[in-house]
This record gives C-alpha cells, sequence and structure tokens, in this order.
C-alpha cells in the first residue's frame, strides 16, 4: 500500500528524522568509496540474503505446471498476486512481463505518481541502470567477432595513454568487461555529498553534463582495488565508460549510436534508447529516491541527465523490450556462439559484500529450477531486474519506482523490508512457478549486482 500521512506529533517525527539521517551518514560515509552503480540498491531479507548456488541447481530453467484454460505453463492469477503483493508490502509502483515461450503475461500495480495517484502500467519507459552493461559488452563483443578487438589485449593498445602507468599494460578488454581491472568506481567522485552522508549532490547535479573520459578520471583518482586481473573483481562503472569509448575508437561512431543501430535496432527493440536530454522519453512513472531515509519523504528523480551513466547505466526500455533483447541474445541473434560462449564464461566479483558469477556484461543466478542469465540496474528513484533461462524460453522483467527504502539500524546496517521478501516471490513466482515460489528453501538474493552504497561495502 502508499504510505499515507502519519498521525504522529511533529516533534517526534523530527526525531525520527535526524536519527535516520545520523545513520545513514555512517553508513555513506562508511562505505560510498566503493564500487557502485547508479543508487540502485535492493537488499534482501535476513532469509534471502545469499544467492542460491550449488549443486541442486539444475542446468535449465524447468517451465511451470500449466495452470491455464489455454495450456498456458504461465499462472496468471499467482503472478498477479505476488505483483500486488510487492505494492501491499509498500512499493510505490511496479511492472513486470513474464514470457514461456510463446506464451507471456504482463502486469503492473501501484501508482506511477504518488500525488496524483496516476496508476502503473506494464509498457511504461523505464530507466534500466546497469542492464545498459549487457548491451555494451554485446556490441564490444561484436567488435571481437570482427577482428577488430582482441579480449585480452591491453585497453591502451585502442586507446593509448588512457591508463597511466603499469596498469596502461596491465589492464585488458576482457578486465573490463568482467569487472577484474580493479580500476574503481567514479560514483563517489561524481556526488561527493554522498560520502558525507547529504543527498546534496543528487540536485546539485541534476542537469550537470559529464564526459567519458571525466568520468574515467575520477575513477582512475581513486585509489585501485586490487591488481588488475585478480579474483574476486570488483563491479566498477568506470569499467564500462572506458568500454564505450574504446567501441567508439574502433568503429569511428558514437558508442551510443553504435549500439542503438547493431544492438537495440537489431533486436528489433522499439521502446529502448539513450536518452537525448534529462527527461524520460514516452509514458512513463515518477523515480522515487529515499537514500536510506535520508530524504523523507522520497523526491522525484525522473527528469535527470544520465550522462553521469553513460554506457554503464543511461538506457530507458520497457520491460517487453529487455526480455526481447535478452532472448536475442541468448538465441545467438546478436553474437555467435563463439562469443556467446565468452561472455558466459564466469569469475567471482565482489558486490555488496558478497561474490556473483559475473561474465561479459551479464551475470548467472542460481534459482530452485535452474540457472538463469541477465542483469539487474537502478538509477535515482528507479531499479531493474531482468533475467532469463539459458535456451531463452523462461524470462522475467520487472521495473520498480522506489529506491533504498530500507531504514538503517545502530549497527549501520539495513534491516529487512517487506518489500525486500514479496519482489523475491515475485521473481520466483515468474521464473520457476508458482509451486516453486511456495516451496523453496534455497535463499534468493533480487537485484545482486547494483548495490549503490550498500552498507556492506
Amino acid at each position: 500500500m502508499i504510505p499515507t500521512r502519519s498521525t504522529v506529533r511533529k516533534d517526534d517525527r523530527t526525531d525520527d528524522r535526524t536519527t535516520a539521517r545520523r545513520r545513514g551518514r555512517r553508513m555513506l560515509a562508511a562505505t560510498a568509496a566503493g564500487a557502485m552503480l547508479a543508487t540502485a540498491a535492493t537488499a534482501a531479507p535476513a532469509a534471502a540474503v545469499t544467492p542460491v548456488t550449488g549443486p541442486s541447481a539444475t542446468p535449465s530453467a524447468a517451465p511451470a505446471t500449466p495452470s491455464a484454460a489455454d495450456g498456458s505453463p504461465l499462472d496468471r492469477g499467482a503472478l498477479r498476486q505476488s505483483l500486488d503483493a510487492v505494492h501491499e508490502a509498500g512499493m510505490y509502483g511496479i511492472y513486470s512481463a513474464v514470457r514461456d515461450g510463446g506464451h507471456g503475461w504482463k502486469g503492473a500495480s501501484g501508482v506511477a505518481d504518488v500525488e496524483t495517484r496516476r496508476p502503473v502500467r506494464p509498457d511504461m519507459r523505464h530507466r534500466v541502470g546497469s542492464i545498459t552493461k549487457t548491451f555494451t559488452a554485446v556490441a564490444v563483443l561484436q567488435q571481437v567477432e570482427r577482428g577488430a578487438v582482441e579480449l585480452d589485449a591491453p585497453v591502451n593498445r585502442y586507446l593509448p595513454g588512457l591508463l597511466p602507468g603499469e596498469r596502461g599494460g596491465k589492464v585488458t578488454v576482457r578486465m573490463l568487461l568482467n569487472h577484474t581491472s580493479h580500476i574503481a568506481d567514479y560514483i563517489a567522485g561524481a556526488f561527493p555529498s554522498l560520502v558525507q552522508g547529504s543527498p546534496a549532490s543528487l540536485d546539485e547535479h541534476r542537469f550537470r553534463t559529464l564526459q567519458p573520459r571525466e568520468l574515467v578520471e575520477l575513477g582512475l583518482a581513486a585509489p585501485p582495488t586490487g591488481e588488475p586481473g585478480a579474483t574476486p573483481g570488483s563491479y566498477s562503472n568506470t569499467n564500462y565508460i572506458i568500454a564505450g569509448m574504446l567501441l567508439a575508437k574502433v568503429t569511428g561512431t558514437p558508442a551510443e549510436r553504435y549500439i542503438t543501430r547493431h544492438v537495440i535496432d537489431r533486436a528489433g527493440l522499439r521502446d529502448t534508447s539513450f536518452p537525448r536530454g534529462p527527461r524520460i522519453p514516452g509514458p512513463h512513472s515518477k523515480a522515487y529516491e529515499s537514500l536510506y531515509g535520508l530524504i523523507d519523504p522520497p523526491r522525484d528523480y525522473s527528469v535527470y541527465d544520465m550522462s553521469w551513466g553513460g554506457t554503464a547505466g543511461a538506457l530507458v526500455s520497457t520491460m517487453d523490450d529487455l526480455n526481447r533483447f535478452y532472448r536475442a541474445l541468448l538465441r545467438g541473434r546478436l553474437v555467435g556462439a563463439a562469443q556467446l560462449a565468452e561472455m558466459q564464461k564466469t569469475v567471482p566479483v565482489g558486490v555488496g559484500g558478497f561474490a556473483i558469477d559475473y561474465g561479459l556484461g551479464l551475470y548467472a543466478l542460481d534459482l530452485p529450477c535452474g540457472r538463469f542469465w541477465g542483469h539487474d540496474g537502478g538509477v535515482w528513484g528507479m531499479g531493474t531486474q531482468s533475467l532469463t533461462g539459458p535456451d531463452g524460453r523462461r524470462q522475467l522483467s520487472f521495473g520498480f519506482n522506489l529506491m533504498k527504502y530500507q531504514r538503517v539500524n545502530e549497527d549501520g546496517r539495513l534491516e529487512p523490508h517487506p518489500i525486500d521478501g514479496a519482489m523475491v516471490s515475485h521473481l520466483l513466482a515468474g521464473l520457476c512457478g508458482t509451486d516453486a515460489a511456495r516451496t523453496a528453501q534455497a535463499p534468493v538474493t533480487p537485484l545482486p549486482a547494483d548495490r549503490m552504497l550498500s552498507i556492506k561495502r
């Protein structure tokens, strides 16, 4: 349900907000220097903190039992119920698209605007954050396929002098794409107030335009997170800004234009684009950011210059388009089998205090019904998750419009929120079926990659 006006006395609300700010400052100051993307963070509840891994995972996603009169394997009633449960747990608005082969379901629950009560719709445009990384990686792999780029060649071969010192000869293209370059993230430098536990930078820089080289310089100015090539890697947006610069250099075309022509258009996506200004094109929700209670009430950041995300996180898309994109990728329509195999060679990458299995621009998530591939992402006020089975058949993508809704306890740790558990239930219902969602014992972490300012950083 949507939060309503509280009956708590004003003095009590002031005390609560002061406490939240103090806790938030401790958390942010302690963690902002780590690798992070664009504000995305959804911590799972205590019962769902560790990704599902191990021998129980089957090689491919098992379809759900047919439950509709038309023989569809999708339980539409259960999907609707689980989506509504996310809204009822406190999420302002959420929209989702699920597919199993030729069968599809789309739904939306909640509001796109908390003041006008305008409802969300399944086809709304949405900032998808780090899911942009998969698009960028595909474009680079297309150049590998054409012989214009070598995965294990040093980055400085293509961008002479960009990486200074020994790193210039050690960091390879592959290390950028699988986050083992150990070049630090630029977010703390781009939004410096976060290090002091203040959201001021978010408002000050709403209409600021940053060039890719500026972002890279911010990342290079911070201490490296390790030696190039060392595992576990360290998730960093700087890697994918450099990948975009490399793509522009070898193609002679701006990276966003190349990705649009050779990835977005080739996949047949109708509602996916890099924004040309601070506004989201087409029908969309507002984007509410809470920053763990530091912004109270949550503030709308749907109008924002996304140059700070670039080829690491600026794309706008829909849930249908995301499913179409990952289906095309995993079925070999965007890169050939050899390059897809390279994308699916994973290494452990440190994110939010644990490691995920990260390939080249996408990661693997093992669920009770099998292994799925995809990515998640977020920007100020918007989060997204997109996962697809290895054969491209079973898919789920969902987007939501309230970020970092959790609160921080006295120990500086995020307190589990009912939204987290509800999201896990919807994810499992969509990908594994309602029976698996009800009986799954293995814990699942939603949105593992983009834990912006995670308390475990």
